[in-house]
This record gives structure tokens, sequence and C-alpha cells, in this order.
């Protein structure tokens, strides 16, 4: 009996901590705002930034893991609406009806505006004129020809830049003649290179942050000063322009996360919007939404470092 009873403890007690080792293990596994994985769905004339955010949130959150794919603007507007992805980033807000559809579903998104960033016309080095005014292209993208123009290049006919550049011309459908279109921005950035008399639209951070195999193509190419439809003077992407809300093609990005609960998006945007990641967007060229701060020491004596 004594026996029995023994086995019948020691059955209980392998019972007992096999389910606390498996309650430890699923806690373990737990996603929470700074530990787990989070795939996040990314408009791809912004992707160099958001590269340099994640590398370094990884690098600091050793627990995290967040996987980027890159997409155009209206394939991960579509892939959050439909659920496909919960989180993404983007170079404009959600409009009113995508933000109805949402509130049908009962969802909240959580939008967090972290950076500036702007659309750029570039053009082939050979090309000595490296200003050129904004009515130009929109009425190029009217259908009306101009002799400064041979063709308009964009990444991909889904995008934000040609979504940004219908929206400022006012149509529908950009022209079928001399409107080419590629997938990516790097595609953009090598065709214009190699083509006199293109005209190129790219995110700037293309330009700001070029992957090695692009640095010597960035130099081959100008980066056109834009005259705005009510402005008198050009202006260029740089930082300080954008930062003075010169330049008229800026544009601002957001997280928009639609998690539902605070999870690994909820901390990454956190990251990118706080201290450090505003640091990242300073450093990239772009405009982050608040200027970080900077420490200063003050000494009562300067010490002299040769004594």
């Amino acid at each position: 009996m004594l026996k029995n009873v023994k086995i019948l403890g020691l059955i209980v007690f392998i019972f007992l901590f096999a389910m606390c080792n498996q309650k430890s293990k699923n806690d373990s596994n737990k996603e929470t705002i700074l530990k787990g994985s989070v795939d996040i769905t990314v408009d791809e004339t912004i992707k160099p930034i958001v590269d340099d955010q994640v590398a370094v949130f990884e690098g600091t959150y050793y627990d995290a893991k967040v996987s980027i794919k890159a997409k155009s603007e209206a394939e991960l507007i579509n892939d959050l609406l439909s659920g496909k992805s919960k989180v993404v980033i983007t170079a404009r807000d959600l409009t009113k009806n995508e933000n109805d559809k949402f509130e049908k579903l009962k969802i909240n998104p959580r939008i967090t505006p972290f950076a500036t960033d702007a659309i750029a016309f570039i053009s082939n080095k050979s090309n000595n004129d490296t200003l050129i005014a904004l009515q130009t292209v929109i009425d190029f993208m009217k259908g009306i020809p101009n002799s400064r123009i041979k063709g308009l290049v964009f990444d991909n006919p889904n995008s934000s830049t040609v979504r940004f550049m219908k929206d400022l011309a006012k149509v529908k459908d950009i022209p079928v003649e001399n409107v080419f279109s590629f997938k990516t921005n790097d595609e953009v950035i090598k065709f214009v290179s190699e083509n006199d008399g293109m005209i190129g639209v790219v995110g700037v951070n293309w330009l700001s942050q070029p992957s090695p195999e692009l640095q010597d193509v960035v130099h081959d190419l100008n980066v056109l000063s834009v005259k705005g439809l009510n402005g008198k003077e050009y202006y260029s992407p740089t930082q300080n322009d954008i930062a003075e809300q010169k330049y008229p093609l800026a544009r601002k990005l957001f997280v928009i996360n639609c998690q539902g609960y605070a999870g690994l998006g909820m901390g990454f945007a956190s990251f990118v919007a706080g201290d450090i990641g505003q640091r990242i967007v300073l450093k990239s060229g772009l405009m982050p939404i608040r200027t970080p701060g900077r420490k200063l020491q003050i000494r009562n004596k300067i010490m002299n470092d040769k004594e």
C-alpha cells in the first residue's frame, strides 16, 4: 500500500513538473512589446530607413525579431484592410473610407507618425539643367508634351509616388506614352543613370542612403531642385529645405498598427518615434517628427589635454 502511494505521488509530481515546465515555455514564447516576432509590410519607397530602424531595434532587444516585406502602397494597404498584414509602414495616413472599414470591423488602428520624407526628381548627369518646375511635370502627366522631359520614370504603377503625383495633377490615370514604370526604386535609378532626358520619380531615402551597389550609380545622377506651384524659388529635397517646409514634395511617414494588443508592433512603433529612432531618422537625411535633444556637459574649468 505504501509502495502504491509513493508511486502515485511520483506520478503526480512528474505531472505537475511537466505542466509547470510547459507553462514556463509558453510564457517565454509569448509576444510582448519587446519580445517575440512580427511581420511588417513596408512601402518600398522608404525601405532603407526602415531597414536601419530594424537593425538597431533588433540589436538593442535581442529577443525581438522583425521581418520586413517591401510592397507597393496599394498592395500593402490592401493587405492591411484584408487582415493579411497587421503592421505596415506607409507614406500616408489612412483615408476616411479606410478608417470607416476598420470601424465596422471594430478595429482601432494605432497610427504613429515618425518622419518627414520627400519625393525627388532625378535626371542623368549629362543633363546640365538641374532645375524643374513642378507645373512642368504635372502638365506632362496630363498628356501635354514638353521638350524638357523625354519621359517620366516611376517605380511601380501602384506605388506611393505615382499616387502622390496623380493627386497633385488631379488625373485618374497617367499617360501611356513616354511614361515608364518598373518594380523598385533602384531600377528607376539605374535606368535614369543610363538614359538621357528621362526624369525619374523616387523616394529621396534611396538617394540619401543608397545601397552599396547603388552608391556609384547615384553619383551619376542629378537630384533636381523644384519650384512649387505657387512659388518662385527652387528648392532641393535636403533635410534643411524639408525642415523649413520649403520643398514642395515632402510627405510624412507613418507606422500603422492593427494588432489589437500590446505586441511587438507597438514596441517597434514606440522605438522609431522615440529618442533612438528619431536620431536614426536624423542621421538618414530625413526629418524626424521630434528633433532629438542634445545633452551638454558644462565644465567650470577647461582642462588642457597636453598637461
